[in-house]
């Protein structure tokens, strides 16, 4: 899949099959829809593209009105959403920057400059709640009117639904923050999944536990940032890691901002998880994992994050939430 950011490439594809969303988690509403796209892309001879945007337009408004607790909560990382499209086997993907040019653009500028001018859209399939425009004034009926009117057809899809529940990024950001995993599962069609590169740390893990698996180590923890700063899941999860060994590695990760921590620390204030691997590959020796990319699958959340009163309370905690994880892996066939 070829990524664009911005519409001014050469290389952007002469036509295309279009869809447009944010796509944030790329579950199974999204997954049919690609399905759709890329059959009828292949139909008609054309390029299948995805059309998104960063920041999430509400995100946008969210700092634009100074009330940031009306952004939504982020399930995925932009890493992750252009990885679920691969998946999906889609031609290109163009994120579009979500700024005060492209809020400021009518329904029929946003037409004609993005989908005509710059993408050359041939077919246009959207959801069906669908709207676009400034103050979202555009809906799916002067969409048909204006394909119309340009040339390009367009078609609509029905609610994607999972046992009479309608399959959106709201339900999957509502299951997570619920710690409802297994349901979150359902929805995206696979387990929830977080990854990025091993990051360097305080490693304050190395000192503790001394009594802990891996003593000479302590409690070794592999560091991925999620840049956004709410994340619809947090809390302490059992998880599996991909892309260490050649199985998947069962462990115990916490994911927020650490309030045992000094918040003035090396990671102070940002949204980290932090995996510690029950089981460590010797061929990865004491610093092998730093600079790889790995996929960390959130499966049971054991508990919301504590804020410990010193840092025996903190490896005394660690040790609990390892123990528990092994026992639900352990039942579970982890």
């Amino acid at each position: 899949m070829k990524t664009f950011l911005g519409t001014c490439h050469t290389t952007l594809a002469p036509a295309c099959a279009l869809t447009i969303g944010n796509f944030d988690g790329v579950h199974r509403g999204h997954q049919a829809m690609l399905a759709l796209l890329r059959n009828e892309a292949t139909n008609r001879g054309l390029a299948s593209c995805a059309l998104t945007f960063e920041p999430h337009p509400r995100d946008y408004f969210a700092a634009a009105l100074h009330k940031r607790g009306l952004a939504p909560a982020r399930i995925g990382t932009v890493r992750d959403k252009l990885s679920d499209l691969a998946s999906q086997q889609i031609d290109q993907t163009v994120i579009l920057p979500f700024n005060a040019q492209l809020a400021a653009l009518s329904p029929e500028e946003f037409v004609r400059q993005v989908l005509v001018d710059a993408l050359h859209a041939r077919y246009v399939l959207v959801g069906d709640d669908f709207r676009f425009g400034k103050n979202r004034a555009g809906d799916y009926a002067l969409l048909d009117a204006l394909g119309r009117h340009h040339g390009f057809d367009v078609a609509r899809m029905n609610s994607y639904e999972v046992h009479g529940l309608r399959v959106s990024s709201s339900e999957v950001r509502k299951a997570l923050q619920e710690g409802r995993m297994q349901d979150a599962a359902k929805l995206l069609g696979r387990p929830y999944a977080i990854s990025g590169h091993v990051l360097h740390g305080r490693k304050l893990g190395r000192q503790l536990g001394a009594s802990a698996p891996n003593a000479d180590d302590g409690f070794r923890t592999l560091n991925l940032h999620f840049k956004h700063w709410k994340p619809a899941a947090s809390g302490i999860f059992v998880v599996r890691v991909h892309g260490l060994a050649p199985a998947p590695l069962p462990g115990v990760a916490n994911m927020g901002i650490r309030p045992s921590l000094d918040p003035h620390d090396v990671n102070g204030g940002r949204v980290l998880l932090e995996t510690h691997c029950l089981e460590w590959p010797a061929e990865l020796g004491r610093d092998g994992a730093y600079g790889k990319v790995i996929r960390v699958e959130l499966l049971h959340k054991l508990h919301d994050e504590l804020k410990y009163p010193s840092l025996q309370a903190l490896t005394e905690g660690i040790a609990r939430d390892c123990e528990a994880a092994r026992n639900w892996l352990t039942q579970h066939g982890g």
